[in-house]
């Protein structure tokens, strides 16, 4: 994908409108959705990320779409996403980072690196392509959707792998949240012991609350913590992959041209966040913003996805993801029983 893109003008933006128009419908519906879920079963099982991408995905399964939803939906794809991507470094704030002392943070960053380095190499093992294994084990590691949505632009990851990444982790963090839990007991650890265990392994925050919200408000907030530093990787993660890119093509351009312009940008509003330049009455609008292009990008994303491709690469994809996992669970152990008792 490029590592440069500008908003459309007016006139450029009119050949746009009609895949935009499909995608809004799409993530409209899955929003939906996922609402419907809520109010039947008081949570979310898939959440709207995930059903907007099922649901385009199928929409595409069904029949043929018009030529004149490709350029949007490409747009929506690559260049509302990385907006999206850029706008979450507003979320994140150094501060959370130093407030948890040297030893978690650095036991964090390793138990990340060395997750994301042992899922590439199950993902290769597996048979998987690079940029697939990559988009896997960045999503196991980190945090889930996000990751894999940070990851993508950067490494040049194509529709179907973006999609077949997000759709297996998905699907198993959801398992995870229901496990874990249920799992408390036989692992033996005190409230702080297991909100670090689930901050480290669940992908997303809310996934985290959900996670430990049944063992107690010590467990949800130690949890919570770990998982926001956890977060905090994403950026030097991107950033690597990023100057990994441009070293392997040959490259000797500027900072410019070989940090993509939204990973600049993800860095700049995390450090405005973290000296308090951030107003914070901004914090809710940039939040919901960020959400609204994310789930426009995933509709987009299955929009453009034949689900035979995605089916021929199901079993390696889902193997992967589950011994990554296995493995990232076991790592997180190993720095529990490590860290100073809580």
């Amino acid at each position: 994908m490029s590592q440069s893109a500008a908003l459309p003008g007016p006139r450029i933006a009119l050949p746009l409108l009609p895949g935009l128009l499909l995608c809004g419908a799409v993530a409209g519906a899955a929003a939906l959705l996922a609402l419907a879920q809520q109010a039947l079963f008081g949570r979310a099982w898939l959440d709207a990320l995930v059903l907007a991408i099922l649901l385009g995905t199928g929409l595409r399964s069904l029949r043929p779409l018009p030529a004149a939803t490709a350029p949007g939906i490409a747009f929506s794809a690559r260049t509302l996403l990385e907006i999206a991507v850029m706008l979450l470094g507003a979320s994140l704030s150094l501060t959370t980072l130093m407030a948890a002392g040297p030893w978690l943070p650095l036991g964090i960053a390793v138990v990340v690196g060395l997750s994301i380095l042992c899922g590439y190499a199950i993902g290769r093992g597996l048979g998987l392509p690079r940029r697939m294994a990559v988009l896997v084990a960045c999503g196991n590691s980190i945090c889930g959707n996000s990751a894999i949505a940070a990851v993508a632009p950067v490494i040049g990851a194509q529709a179907r792998d973006v999609t077949a990444a997000i759709a297996f982790t998905a699907v198993l963090g959801v398992g995870l949240v229901l496990a874990l839990p249920l799992a408390a007991p036989l692992l033996g650890l005190n409230d702080l012991q297991y909100g670090t265990l689930a901050g480290l392994t669940v992908y997303a925050v809310p996934q985290v609350l959900a996670a430990t919200a049944p063992v107690s408000a010590l467990a949800v907030q130690m949890g919570t913590l770990v998982k926001l530093v956890r977060v905090l990787m994403l950026g030097p993660v991107v950033l690597g992959f990023s100057l990994l890119a441009g070293t392997r093509a040959g490259q000797r351009p500027g900072l410019a041209r070989l940090v993509p312009w939204f990973i600049l940008g993800f860095l700049g509003l995390a450090l405005l966040r973290s000296l308090g330049l951030l107003p914070p009455v901004l914090l809710g609008p940039i939040a919901t913003v960020t959400g609204a292009l994310t789930l426009l990008a995933m509709a987009a994303l299955g929009l453009g996805v034949d689900v035979r491709v995605v089916a021929r690469a199901g079993l390696r994809v889902s193997l992967t993801v589950v011994l990554s996992l296995l493995l990232l669970g076991l790592a997180a152990l190993g720095l529990i029983a490590v860290l100073p008792p809580g």
